[in-house]
This record gives C-alpha cells, structure tokens and sequence, in this order.
C-alpha cells in the first residue's frame, strides 16, 4: 500500500498552493491526481502534470488504476499525495482499499443546486451522503487551503448547519 502523506479533496485538483504548501511541506516523492475525467482528458492531464513541483514526479490515473496500484507491492511504502475531484472518488477509493483516517478538504466548487457551507466548500445531497458514508468509516475532514491554515473540521460545519445528525 501506498504511505499516504496527504490525501486530498480539491475541485482545483494540483494547483500552487497544494504546489507550495502541501507537497513541499509534506515531502512526498509523487502526487498522484486520481479522476476517471482528468485521465481522458489530455488538455487538462497535461496542465495538470506541468504543474508539479521541481522534484516531485506527478501521474493522473483512473480510480480503478489507483487501487489496482495501491495493491502492487512494488508501491508499498511510496510517500505519496493524493488528490481527487469530489468525495465520491474518495468513497470509491476506500471501497477499494484505501486506508484513511483523515481527508483534507480543500475547495469542492460551488454549482447549481449546492449549498455553500464554507467560502470554499460546496454541497448538495450526493455530497453528504457520501461524507456520512466516510465519516462511519472514522475518517475525519479536515478543512485547510494551505497547511498553515487552522485546522478545521469539516463534519462539525455539517452538522452546525444541521446538514447531517
């Protein structure tokens, strides 16, 4: 299994301050994005890859590669972040054998008929039911943009806003 330093949900997927702050300060060998969509998309796989930190190696593969690889003992041990586009492909890869016991929440961006809870942090009912889902499994939320930020917790902005019991 892969030594997951930092696993991440971010809409943005690889951008400058997961570059900046959250690689570097973590010091992971690979960031591995992991979206069925960016995967087939060579504009944005592309954009995505050129965006990696000098050092640091960067992959964009499908979910189901991604836990076909974190089965591969030739990954065991690989510091690695991860990143994914919604919490549904964190559903996915923990039904896949990800173990997690924190997620960071970084921006899941606002579209019709989701409910801003944070200023970065949209939601609608999909959304809940799977952060519910992960929150059974004792998976934590924690919501930073950057890793000096404030920890805060995303299950506990969820039920402040009577989203979830």
């Amino acid at each position: 299994m892969f030594d997951i330093l930092v696993f991440r949900i971010d809409s943005r997927l690889l951008h400058g301050q997961v570059v900046t702050s959250w690689a570097r300060n973590s010091k992971v060998e690979r960031i591995i994005v992991v979206s069925d969509t960016v995967a087939h998309d060579s504009f944005r796989k592309t954009l995505i890859l050129n965006a990696a930190p000098a050092g640091v190696k960067a992959n964009v593969i499908p979910v189901e590669r991604a836990i076909r690889l974190n089965q591969d003992p030739r990954f065991a041990g690989m510091r690695v972040m991860i990143l994914v586009e919604t919490p549904q492909d964190a559903k996915r890869l923990v039904e896949g054998g990800f173990s997690l016991s924190e997620v960071n929440v970084g921006s899941l961006s606002y579209q019709h008929g989701k409910k801003m809870v944070t200023d970065t942090i949209a939601v609608d009912e999909g959304d809940i039911e799977v952060l519910t889902w992960l929150h059974k499994k004792n998976i934590s939320f924690d919501i930073r943009k950057v890793v000096s930020d404030s920890k805060k917790d995303l299950w506990k902005v969820l039920l402040e806003q009577k989203l979830v019991s």
